[in-house]
């Protein structure tokens, strides 16, 4: 047979560069990934592998996956990358928030974010049309999606007035969604009250100094939020505040209602990204994707233990009605 076309049953010339250097020393492609917690991720890192199964790559056979969780802890970040040189790794999937710091351990490596808030804003990638250099991934839309979700918020309880929103104040891309959701509610009339956290031990003193209550709260996503939503959630299920999240894993642990990017979709999708990548793509040259698929999600439980009546017009419109 000759060497071309035995190239070509590898899976064309462009798989060449890893997929058959992998297989010339007898070692599989290895992923480095690095999310914030193990149980929050779990869901997202399922439909990763999942999509990755489809497309040839065998967690375990035709490729490694190293997993790796910051626990909220922005320390543990640069301790990940280090790592995930110190292994060789051959591609690293993370949050853009995380971008930077790998970036600073590798220049070679190729990155893929899933949870892009602000890429070109942030300086990860020079574009989204071209991002150059060793990175690309997905944008979540995070900011630009606040307005929907006040507007959602003020449909399902006509009576808002004041909201208080929760930020982690050192997460770039949660203060973008922070000044479009004040921008939405001035246009609303709100009084916003802004809770500043920028560790879990400020959630405590945070709602304790809410003063006068709020009618609902508004939480802003993030790794810190993410470790620490159970916390969140008992603070205002206490309060009795209708809250609203970003992500359906929110609702899940007990928020009413979320309206955002389908974060498995985005995972999914990234999967096929790292292929390119292992087939040979360069990431510089790969456009940062934009979400194609919005959920909203309501939490009919927790709506009844706050003694909220839900109009039939928003729960006919629910992607999902948890219960």
């Amino acid at each position: 047979m000759k060497r071309r076309n035995f190239i070509t049953l590898l899976g064309g010339a462009a798989a060449w560069p890893l997929a058959a250097r992998a297989q010339q020393s007898g070692k599989v492609p290895t992923i480095g990934f690095m999310g914030s917690t193990a149980s929050g991720w779990t869901p997202w890192t399922a439909a990763f592998v999942e999509r990755l199964s489809a497309l040839g790559w065998i967690e375990g056979r035709t490729v490694v996956i190293n997993y790796r969780w910051s626990d909220g802890r922005p320390e543990r970040i640069a301790e990940i990358a280090a790592e995930f040189v110190r292994l060789n790794v051959d591609l690293i999937v993370t949050n853009e928030a995380s971008v930077a710091t790998f970036k600073q351990a590798t220049s070679v490596v190729p990155i893929v974010f899933v949870l892009g808030a602000d890429p070109v804003g942030s300086g990860v990638v020079a574009s989204l049309v071209r991002p150059g250099g060793n990175v690309t991934g997905l944008s979540v839309q995070g900011a630009e999606t606040g307005g929907k979700r006040l507007e959602l918020l003020r449909e399902l309880i006509p009576q808002l007035r004041r909201l208080a929103v929760i930020v982690h104040v050192d997460n770039r891309g949660a203060m973008l969604e922070m000044a479009e959701v004040q921008a939405a509610a001035r246009a609303l009339g709100l009084d916003v009250t802004t809770l500043e956290i920028r560790r879990a031990q400020d959630i405590a003193p945070a709602f304790a100094a809410l003063k006068p209550q709020a009618d609902a709260l508004y939480v802003v996503g993030g790794a810190l939020v993410g470790v620490n939503v159970t916390r969140i959630l008992t603070f205002a299920h206490t309060r009795r505040l209708p809250t609203i999240v970003n992500t359906r894993a929110y609702v899940q642990a007990g928020a009413l209602i979320s309206y955002g990017t389908n974060f498995a979709d985005q995972f999914r999708r990234a999967a096929e990204i790292v292929d390119k990548i292992l087939r040979g793509g360069k990431p510089g040259d790969i456009p940062v994707e934009q979400p194609t698929k919005f959920d909203f999600i309501i939490n009919l439980t927790t709506a009844k233990a706050l003694g909220i009546d839900l109009p039939p017009a928003l729960l006919a419109r629910a992607d999902e009605v948890i219960e």
